[in-house]
Order: structure tokens, then sequence, then C-alpha cells
């Protein structure tokens, strides 16, 4: 059996740079994730703009979380 030592090193070279390119645009995803994401995520809204979802720890009355799902479910509130 004959090892080709030029045909390792291409498949080698190949390898680095594949993986040197795969690194770059993975970190090139991070900083336009990082660009375009705002920085709160959480903060309280400005201007005319209204908070989307108000969190409420009682249940209202007769209403049992099965609908509350299917609700959601149904009309994506």
């Amino acid at each position: 059996m004959v090892i080709s030592m030029r045909k390792c090193l291409t498949s080698l070279k190949f390898l680095l740079v594949f993986a040197a390119l795969t690194y770059t645009l993975y970190q090139l995803f991070g900083l336009i994730g990082a660009w375009i994401t705002p920085v709160d995520h959480y903060r309280i809204p400005e201007g005319h703009a209204v908070k989307a979802f108000q969190p409420s720890y009682k249940a209202k009355s007769g209403e049992m979380m099965g609908d509350r799902l299917r609700f959601f479910y149904w009309y994506g509130e």
C-alpha cells in the first residue's frame, strides 16, 4: 500500500482552509446577530408604544388552563 504524501498534504490543506473559513463565517454571524439584536429586550417601551404582554398570575373567573391553551393555538394570542 502506497500512501501519497502529496495527497495527504492537499487534504490537510483543504481541511485547514475549510475550518478557517467556517470559523470566520461563524464569528461573522455572531457579529451580525449582536448588531441586529437590541441591547435590552425587556425595557419599558417609550413614546406611543405599549407593552403587548402583561403577566397575570391570577386566572380569570371560570377560565381553565386547557381553554387558554386552545385559545392560544386557535388565535395566536
